[in-house]
């Protein structure tokens, strides 16, 4: 899938097309679009940084730049977090939902394939990919049904994902990011934890890749571990890499061997 020159050479990138997705400010996301043979399969990034206004879209913009140049579209999407107006519950959730039903929008303009999507995040990212994949099991009263029909994805792809919330409180990763993401404890706040976390939603009908690193010191392993078993027992097509070694940010390093894997794994799913 790659795109290269008649040298044999990568080919340049082009410059990324800002667009709106919604009226707020954060609601855009950067659409990389690849030179060459049409429809292109598109993969949604979503970055990381435990639902926190301090961390953007920048965090993927190397994988975007890779992905082009092996011809898959990226829509590398910004959204409302914790400390933003309108961020954390229901308002992060809804963003991304929208940001993704957006490329129907975009499809005919920019000749993408709406059959090959795959949503792919990092850390708090990987839920939010995860959970993209399960809203058509949302109750339709949720106040994160934003459509009645939601993009359907060719697969989901979560990179150290934060993909049980209720883990995520109980080991108080990000000291607090579950509470303040969600408003709350379990206890507190149960249907945010029962609506938001991609395991309460199970089994989410699509593949599932799980890729983590057993050096992480941020969101451990044993997070996917006990995803993919529960995943697992619900029926879905679910799989872990675990990468020895590798810590939490290595997993979007465009330029690390982890990567390639996820590579790899992106162009399985987008067959």
């Amino acid at each position: 899938m790659s795109s290269r020159g008649s040298d044999g050479k990568a080919a340049p990138i082009s410059s990324p097309l800002r667009l709106a997705y919604g009226a707020e400010s954060l609601q855009f996301g950067e659409l990389y679009v690849p030179k060459g043979s049409s429809p292109h399969p598109v993969v949604v990034l979503i970055h990381g940084g435990f639902w926190r206004a301090a961390y953007g879209l920048t965090l993927m913009q190397g994988l975007a730049r890779d992905l082009v140049q092996k011809g898959i579209a990226a829509w590398n999407i910004a959204y409302r977090r914790v400390g933003d107006a309108g961020g954390g519950w229901p308002g992060t959730l809804q963003d991304v939902a929208h940001a993704a039903d957006y490329l129907v929008t975009l499809a005919p303009t920019y000749a993408l394939d709406l059959t090959r999507v795959v949503a792919v995040g990092h850390s708090a990212g990987g839920q939010l990919a995860l959970w993209l994949a399960a809203r058509s099991r949302l109750p339709q009263k949720s106040k994160l049904t934003v459509s009645d029909t939601p993009l359907p994805l060719a697969g989901a792809v979560s990179l150290a994902g934060a993909s049980d919330l209720k883990l995520v409180w109980h080991l108080n990763l990000g000291q607090g990011a579950a509470t303040e993401f969600l408003g709350g404890s379990p206890g507190k706040v149960p249907e945010r934890y029962s609506t938001a976390s991609p395991d309460a939603l199970l089994p989410l009908g699509i593949p599932q890749v799980l890729i983590h690193g057993d050096r992480d010191n941020l969101v451990p392993l044993a997070v996917s571990q006990e995803y993919v078993q529960k995943a697992t027992l619900a029926g879905d097509r679910v799989r872990l890499i675990e990468l020895l070694g590798a810590d939490h940010f290595v997993l979007i390093d465009p330029t690390s061997a982890a990567w390639g894997i996820t590579i790899t794994e992106i162009e399985k799913l987008q067959i």
